[in-house]
C-alpha cells in the first residue's frame, strides 16, 4: 500500500462463497471513485478462506493479516460455505470473523435498514408499512454470549451431553455502544430505543440501567425509550417507521438486523459497518461488509445482489473517508438503478428481468456517470 500520509488504505478481502462476486462489484465502485472523484485512498486485494488454507495452512495467511492490520478499512465480502468442511474446525477458528472483530475491538456495529419505493413490489411486507422506513440498528459486537466466558460442550455423569455459553456484560461495554447510539441519534431526528430482556435477564437489567444513567448523564436531550426483544421483534415488521436509532446487545442485534431486512426488501440490500474506538489521532478501525452470508447455494452462478456490498462502500465513504456527498451519490445512484428496473433475482418482481451480479454493478456505474455528468452539465 501507498505510504502517503494522505492516501487512506483499505484491504479488499472478498472471503468465500458470493463475497467475491459481490465484492468485485464494490472494487469497481471504489475505482470509479477514485478515477473521477479524486477519493484519496490506495486498495490492496488479499484472500481469505479456503483457497488460501490449500496453500497456506491458514484460512488468514500472513499477507492478509498485515494487509488488514495496515488498513484504515476493511471491506469485506462473506465467510462460510460447503468449503468450510474442507477446513479444519481449529483452522477455521483461528481466523475467524468472530476473531477479527475481537482482535480489532469493532465493537459497534451499523446496520441501516432503508426502504427503496422501488422495491415496494416485491418486498415482503405491504408498502404502506415500508413506507418512510429509515433506521439505523446498532449492534454491540465484541461482548456478550458469542464471547462470553466459561463456553463449552460436555457429557454430564448420567451420559447426557450438555451446551453452555455465558451471556455477561460491564459497564463500559454497555455504555460506549450506547454512547455511539446517542451521538449518531442527534445526527438524525434525535431517538433513541434500547432493546433488551430485562425482566428475564440479569445483563438486560444492567444493560437498560446503564442505558438510563449515561442518558441523564450525558443526553438528556435525546428520546429514550425501551423495548423488550420479542416486542421489538414484533415492531419491525407491525411499524418499522416508528425507529430511529435502535441499540442493543450482541445477540438480539444478529437476530433482530436479519428480521429488519424485510423492512427493505432483501438481506441482499443490507449493508453495514463495524468501528473500534477512535485512537489519539481520531481516527478508528472499521470494517464494511454486507449483512448477508457467503450463500453457498448461489456461489459461482453470477446472480448474487451486490448491493448491500456497494452500500457498505457508501458507509465506508461517509464514516471512513469523511465523504458525505460521495456518500450521498452512491446511494443515489443505487436508487436510480433500482428504480430504473434493475433487479437482481432476489429483489425481482414476477416476470422482471433478471441481472447478473456484474449487470447490476453495470448499472449502479452507469447512474453514477449520469448522476455526476449531470452535476457538471
Amino acid at each position: 500500500m501507498s505510504t502517503q500520509s494522505n492516501m487512506v488504505k483499505v484491504a479488499v478481502v472478498g472471503g468465500e462463497g458470493i463475497g467475491p462476486e459481490v465484492t468485485a462489484q464494490s472494487r469497481r465502485v471504489l475505482d470509479w471513485f477514485a478515477a473521477k472523484r479524486g477519493v484519496p485512498m490506495t486498495l490492496r486485494e488479499a484472500q481469505y478462506g479456503l483457497i488460501p488454507y490449500l496453500a497456506t495452512g491458514k484460512v488468514l495467511p500472513e499477507d492478509t493479516a498485515e494487509a488488514m492490520d495496515e488498513a484504515d478499512a476493511i471491506l469485506w465480502g462473506a465467510t462460510g460455505g460447503p468449503e468450510t468442511t474442507e477446513v479444519p474446525a481449529a483452522a477455521r477458528k483461528a481466523g475467524s470473523l468472530l476473531g477479527l472483530r475481537s482482535k480489532y475491538d469493532l465493537y459497534a456495529n451499523l446496520r441501516p435498514i432503508v426502504a427503496s419505493p422501488a422495491l415496494s413490489a416485491s418486498a415482503p411486507l405491504k408498502a404502506e408499512v415500508l413506507d418512510g422506513v429509515d433506521f439505523v440498528i446498532i449492534r454491540e459486537l465484541t461482548s456478550g454470549i458469542y464471547f462470553g466466558e466459561p463456553r463449552g460442550i460436555e457429557t454430564l455423569p448420567d451420559g447426557q451431553r450438555r451446551g453452555f455459553n455465558t451471556e455477561q456484560y460491564t459497564t463500559n461495554q454497555i455504555r460506549r455502544v450506547a454512547r455511539s447510539a446517542f451521538e449518531l441519534a442527534r445526527t438524525r431526528r434525535n431517538k433513541v430505543c434500547s432493546v433488551d430482556k430485562a425482566n428475564v435477564l440479569e445483563t438486560s437489567v444492567v444493560w437498560r440501567e446503564e442505558v438510563i444513567k449515561l442518558h441523564k448523564e450525558e443526553f438528556s436531550d435525546v428520546e429514550l425509550t425501551h423495548l423488550y426483544v420479542d416486542n421489538a421483534a414484533m415492531q419491525i415488521v407491525r411499524e418499522p417507521r416508528q425507529f430511529d436509532v435502535m441499540v442493543t446487545g450482541n445477540i438480539f442485534g444478529d437476530i433482530l438486523s436479519d428480521c429488519a431486512a424485510m423492512a427493505s426488501g432483501s438481506l441482499g440490500m443490507l449493508p453495514s459497518a463495524s468501528l473500534g474506538p477512535v485512537d489519539r489521532f481520531g481516527r478508528r478501525k472499521a470494517l464494511y461488509e454486507p449483512v448477508h452470508g457467503s450463500a453457498p447455494d448461489i456461489a459461482g452462478k453470477g446472480i448474487a445482489n451486490p448491493l448491500g456490498s456497494i452500500l457498505s462502500v457508501a458507509m465506508l465513504l461517509r464514516l471512513t473517508l469523511n465523504r458525505p456527498e460521495d456518500a450521498d451519490l452512491l446511494e443515489k445512484a443505487v436508487q436510480t438503478a433500482l428504480a430504473s428496473g434493475a433487479r437482481t433475482a432476489d429483489i425481482a418482481e414476477a416476470g422482471a428481468k433478471k441481472l447478473s451480479t456484474v449487470q447490476m454493478g453495470d448499472a449502479v456505474l452507469g447512474a453514477l456517470d449520469k448522476i455526476s455528468a449531470k452535476e457538471h452539465a
